[in-house]
């Protein structure tokens, strides 16, 4: 699937801005709210917990073990070591908008 060509990447400032617009908070008060929550998740993450926002989804970190690899130009085995990556899991409400928004750009508007 690809994103249509209008779409773009929201930023903090865009989040804040929405917070000023639809809550009435300050343009200083929303920034610092913003950043509060962010701060908020993401030493959460830093100290292995969960994130869980009710209708929108779940962060949390899985933990990789070390495994051999292969490069893909060589065929050499590689070992990779272990890591931690950031896992998001959209809960259905939200995959469910998203599926509706998209079949809705899809469809073709009928001409009147």
């Amino acid at each position: 699937m690809t994103l249509p060509p209008e779409s773009k990447t929201i930023t903090r400032a865009d989040l804040a801005e929405a917070v000023y617009a639809q809550v009435g908070l300050s343009r200083n008060e929303s920034s610092d709210l913003v950043e509060q929550v962010l701060d908020e998740m993401m030493e959460a993450l830093t100290k292995g917990d969960s994130v869980k926002i009710s209708s929108f989804g779940s962060f949390s970190v899985k933990h990789k073990g070390e495994r051999v690899g292969r490069n893909p130009k060589t065929g050499i085995e590689v070992a990779i070591s272990p890591r931690s990556v950031l896992v998001f899991r959209a809960s259905h409400v939200l995959k469910d908008r998203i599926n509706k928004a998209t079949q809705a750009m899809s469809t073709p508007k009928s001409e009147s």
